[in-house]
């Protein structure tokens, strides 16, 4: 980053953090935050896969994959669309759903009325992945869809016609990261219905403790054992290790059984416990695990130099910055979907502040510290900034503002609905929405795109996959951070 930039975007921040807690001098307002929280946990209604329930709000979509697994003897119906395209991959949806509950574990008591529809969003993922998990003894299902095939195609999920093949793990081709992201996820929405639904919560912590068990005594990772069939579309880069901490760490949190702190203490240095981390991700845990352990088990303050260095990273003027900010103030990580990191980073700057707010405590970098209310401002930043405030004056979140994006790279979004063109769309010809330069007649309203580029341009190109696909990932983390600022008590 030029000096110049660099200074701006530190004096943007001071700016902020005079004002962060009180909002007086914000683009939104609470009801602005409000607004946003309960369109980005609507966003997760139009990713529906299976038959929609009668308070289906997003009414464009209909019924799809309703013989899912069928072909194989097992029941897939249901779960989550990743993106814009008809596949069902499971890592992406497995920590879609750990995020979502996360969100609601950190800030749920600020959501108010939105509370309900987040725990239904995080009940329609553990839903289908309690199926994946027990259809079959030995194995999980990782997968439905062939992406090849499907991505030959652009259409609606109710007409799909391409093969709903069929993917699992097994000992004998093993998934540990599928699988212990899978057991974070159970486990992490066990805590989320502990109170509101006792029985359920049972089942999914015990659900979660066999799968863990499973990845971590048939280790591998499920890019080798599947190979084109999830690369390079969610091939796990960083393999396994961090997510059989990342799952140790959740089931360590919901059963508070001491065999995971054991496991932990044992297991965490060969795991990547020491490992320092910039970035969080449907494939990278490491820095998430690391602010994780840190706020929930004692055991653990000698992460706090981890979480601090990446705290300390996104701080400009710190010893140890080096993340990268447009010229708008954007957090930029990678040229394709870099929202999703922007999401992730701005949860994990709130979890800790509100961390650090509790124990009195500050983030050390170096000589200097940074305290709870920096680290809001610069969340607030980047959550403005994906709402409108940026300097394209556009909204990246579908049908929030009065400017947002009209071309969204989306099939069920931009082909006619089901309800207004009943007559089936063969593969092939549904390309004609994809190419058409009119707006998606379905606004998928919620949905976080992957937004614009290093230099804050947007082209709002439904070709242009990299900056105008949605994805749950994206949205998950969201929830928390935008329910943070819809609360009038944002120093909780």
């Amino acid at each position: 980053m030029d000096p110049v930039t660099k200074f701006s975007l530190t004096l943007q921040i001071l700016g902020l953090t005079l004002c962060a807690l009180s909002l007086l001098c914000s683009a939104f307002t609470f009801q602005d935050y409000s607004d946003a929280l309960g369109k980005s946990i609507l966003f997760f209604e139009g990713q529906r896969s299976g038959r929609l329930p009668p308070n289906q709000q997003l009414t464009w979509r209909g019924n799809s994959g309703l013989s899912d697994g069928s072909s194989y003897h097992v029941d897939l119906v249901g779960g989550y669309y990743d993106a814009g395209d008809n596949v069902k991959f499971g890592l992406p949806m497995a920590f879609t759903t750990t995020l979502l509950s996360w969100s609601v574990i950190e800030f749920g008591s600020s959501m108010q009325n939105h509370l309900e529809n987040a725990k239904a969003a995080i009940r329609w993922g553990t839903d289908y992945l309690l199926k994946a998990s027990t259809a079959t003894p030995g194995a999980l299902y990782v997968q439905v869809g062939d992406p090849n095939m499907d991505h030959h195609c652009w259409e609606r999920p109710e007409d799909m016609d391409t093969p709903r093949n069929v993917y699992k793990v097994s000992t004998q081709n093993p998934g540990s990261d599928v699988a212990a992201e899978t057991a974070a996820a159970l486990a992490a929405a066990s805590v989320v219905f502990k109170d509101s639904d006792p029985s359920y919560s049972t089942k999914l912590l015990k659900t979660a403790m066999k799968v863990f068990d499973f990845a971590d005594k048939y280790r591998g990772s499920y890019s080798d054992s599947l190979n084109s069939v999830v690369c390079p579309f969610y091939c796990s880069y960083s393999g396994y290790l961090d997510e059989l901490l990342w799952g140790a760490s959740w089931l360590h949190r919901a059963s508070q059984n001491s065999s995971y702190l054991a496991y932990i203490q044992s297991n965490g240095h060969i795991l990547g416990a020491d490992d320092d981390d910039y970035s969080f991700s449907w494939d990278d845990k490491r820095a998430g695990t690391k602010g994780f352990l840190e706020k929930n088990t004692q055991e653990f303050q000698l992460y706090k130099a981890h979480s601090d260095n990446y705290i300390c990273s996104l701080i400009p003027g710190s010893s140890s910055f080096q993340a990268q900010y447009t010229a708008g103030g954007l957090f930029y990580k990678a040229s394709e979907s870099n929202l999703q990191y922007v999401t992730t980073t701005a949860f994990l700057l709130l979890t800790y502040a509100k961390y650090l707010s509790s124990n009195g405590g500050v983030a050390t970098c170096g000589s200097s510290t940074v305290k709870a209310e920096n680290l809001i401002a610069l969340a607030k930043k980047q959550v403005d900034y994906i709402l409108g405030d940026n300097p394209a004056k556009m909204s990246y979140m579908v049908g929030f503002g009065e400017r947002y994006p009209q071309h969204v790279h989306h099939r069920g979004s931009s082909l006619p609905s089901i309800h207004a063109h009943p007559d089936h769309i063969a593969c092939n010809d549904g390309f004609q929405y994809l190419y058409s330069r009119s707006p998606n007649p379905n606004v998928l309203t919620g949905a976080i795109l992957g937004g614009p580029d290093n230099r804050d341009n947007f082209a709002d190109d439904r070709n242009n996959y990299q900056q105008s696909e949605p994805a749950t990932y994206i949205n998950a983390p969201f929830v928390g951070a935008v329910a943070f600022f819809s609360s009038k008590t944002t120093t909780n």
